[in-house]
């Protein structure tokens, strides 16, 4: 059984780094490497997989068009629909399916998140009181270039889900409620900066994200009563390190042991595996998650 590619942009083409050649077939009408010209085309009989790397306003329809041709589904990042009674809607038809629907964050499986993640729930550096997350990248000329990708939210969507995911994925706290501290437009019709914030819970987040970073950068500051926890880089653009600062009472300088991972992605690797695995117990871990997005996504949209 093969994998079938829809969109065939920035995304479609790293699945398809994914697999050998003669293991995935693509579909994009805009694309000369498509396979097949039409979507009625497809031999849906041949797939097993398929990966929507498609804008976000096609997403809901082409997810329940492909669960009811029997596929599993993996979607880029944020499954987000402005109508909740929709994106519920088919939520409910993929928990009803025997196939998997899967929203991708492939930043969940960044090895220095994931130790990061362990530390905390051995509530190694305390109770926690801050976490101030910056991410940015250089591609404000290349969102402009792209009519659907200035035509939306911009960074808040792009980047901001990402962002808000990991908190998830760090806290496994739903209750935070995210509102706009700042939105710029500063070389785009989207907002190219922005930042976000939570004051809501115990925990004050602070998440700042840009397309106008011209050297990428990632890096994340947790504080708490016996430390704090530091994220420098993803390892897809270099050697990303984690410190780990042990207080020192009543003051001073802190204890201090720093990881490094070297650069290299497994990321898509990983996240691609862990989706394979998904079955009938476990496909609806994310459900939960994709709803707590999308309407954290549509109130910063106000």
């Amino acid at each position: 059984m093969k994998n079938l590619i829809v969109g065939y942009g920035v995304q479609g083409k790293k699945r398809a780094k994914l697999f050998k050649k003669d293991s995935f077939n693509v579909f994009d009408p805009f694309s000369k490497f498509s396979d097949f010209s039409s979507i009625d085309e497809i031999p849906f009989k041949n797939f097993s997989k398929v990966y929507l790397c498609v804008p976000d306003k096609i997403k809901i329809d082409l997810i329940s068009f492909f669960l009811k041709k029997k596929l599993d589904v993996m979607v880029e990042k944020p499954l987000h629909c402005n109508n909740i009674k929709k994106l519920k809607k088919v939520l409910k038809l993929a928990k009803d399916s025997e196939n998997i629907l899967y929203t991708a964050y492939n930043h969940r499986f960044e090895p220095n998140l994931i130790k990061l993640k362990k530390i905390l729930l051995k509530k190694e550096i305390g109770k926690i009181y801050y976490c101030k997350i910056f991410y940015g990248n250089g591609t404000a000329k290349l969102v402009k270039k792209s009519n659907w990708k200035d035509g939306h939210e911009g960074v808040l969507f792009d980047l901001g889900s990402h962002l808000i995911d990991m908190c998830l994925f760090l806290f496994d706290d739903y209750s935070a409620k995210f509102k706009i501290v700042k939105k710029n437009k500063f070389e785009n019709n989207s907002s190219d900066h922005a930042i976000i914030h939570s004051d809501n819970t115990g925990v004050y987040y602070n998440l700042e994200m840009t397309s106008c970073s011209w050297k990428n950068s990632f890096n994340l500051d947790m504080l708490g009563s016996k430390g704090s926890l530091h994220v420098e880089n993803l390892c897809k653009w270099g050697d990303s390190k984690l410190t780990i600062r042990r207080r020192k009472y009543p003051a001073g300088t802190p204890k201090e042991k720093i990881l490094i991972k070297k650069k290299g992605d497994p990321t898509w690797k990983d996240e691609n595996s862990f989706f394979n695995n998904l079955n009938s117990k476990t496909k609806n871990l994310s459900f939960k998650k994709d709803l707590y997005i999308s309407r954290q996504l549509s109130l910063l949209k106000k």
